[in-house]
């Protein structure tokens, strides 16, 4: 019986896989790392969709999850540049600094939009390399994910054949799903919408909206009534269908312009998490898809 034990003993470490931990900035990181990781990698999300992920507290228990990371998977762009750095620097992991292979920053991996031909604090919070909100698109996580299955292979190549099986069954369900949303969405092409945050671009850009004002004086700034009062004038005479806002963001400003330009305030998603019926990419999209059609009306 004693023989018998430790044979077990023997094998277990052998045959219990250790997944590999992959820390995500935003939520639809990790809901892409699970789609192409499976059971093959453990994913810690470090911030929610009712978060404002410029505006992120470098918290202990970050920097813990940070330590433990084989990947860290982040947009980039500048996005998370007010506390990622502080995280990497007191995690003191040397596998997830930049430039290493546990480090992926997914802007790097999609065409941007609204780069600024010069860059001073006075703008507001621009980012030099151009928008950094790349998930309100499909196409988008397609390229982020093919290129995200890659790095997976490379960090951990014992489970590059799962990790690229698995890209290539989501990859074709997404084009799929991406082909019925462009159907869905045919009737909002070319509408005119107003934006509280520039969070959309890549959304407008992808269903042929057309943004025609912006709620906030500045990226990142909060507008005052007096502003406020300035966007509902010139809505008289360029109107917007609708009003658009984040999940996380406080509907105060989006609600004023509302009622005075007579016109629907609609609240997106934004990422995985920011309604019911989007925990994972598909609802987030079906949903952004529904509330889109239904303020059109």
């Amino acid at each position: 019986m004693k023989q018998f034990f430790a044979a077990v003993l023997l094998w277990l470490p052998l045959s219990v896989h250790a997944a590999l931990n992959v820390f995500a900035c935003e939520p639809e990181w990790g809901a892409l790392a699970r789609e192409i990781g499976g059971d093959d990698v453990k994913v810690y999300n470090a911030t929610t969709a009712m978060q404002d992920p410029h505006r992120i507290e470098a918290r202990p228990s970050l920097i813990a999850q940070t330590r433990r990371a084989g990947l860290l998977v982040c947009t980039g762009a500048d996005l998370e540049v007010g506390w990622l750095p502080l995280l990497l620097r007191e995690s003191g992991n040397a596998a997830v600094q930049p430039g290493r292979p546990g480090y992926f920053e997914a802007a790097r991996h999609v065409p941007m939009l609204d780069k600024p031909a010069r860059v001073d604090r006075s703008q507001g919070d621009v980012h030099a390399a151009g928008n950094p909100h790349i998930q309100t698109d499909p196409r988008n996580l397609a390229r982020v994910g093919a290129a995200l299955a890659q790095r997976l292979s490379e960090v951990d190549p014992a489970h590059a054949a799962a990790y690229q099986a698995r890209w290539k069954d989501f990859s074709s369900r997404w084009e799929t799903a991406i082909t019925r949303w462009q159907q869905q969405a045919a009737p909002l092409k070319g509408m005119p919408v107003a934006v509280q945050h520039k969070s959309f671009s890549y959304l407008i850009n992808w269903l042929g909206l057309r943004e025609v004002a912006t709620l906030e004086p500045k990226p990142g700034v909060e507008p005052s009534l007096g502003y406020l009062a300035e966007v509902a004038a010139r809505l008289k005479t360029s109107p917007a269908k609708m009003v658009l806002r984040a999940a996380y963001q406080s509907p105060r400003a989006s609600e004023w312009l509302a009622e005075r330009a007579d016109i629907p305030a609609v609240a997106l998603p934004f990422t995985v998490g920011g309604a019911p019926g989007t925990d994972d990419l598909f609802g987030l999209f079906d949903v952004t898809l529904a509330e889109l059609l239904k303020g059109a009306k």
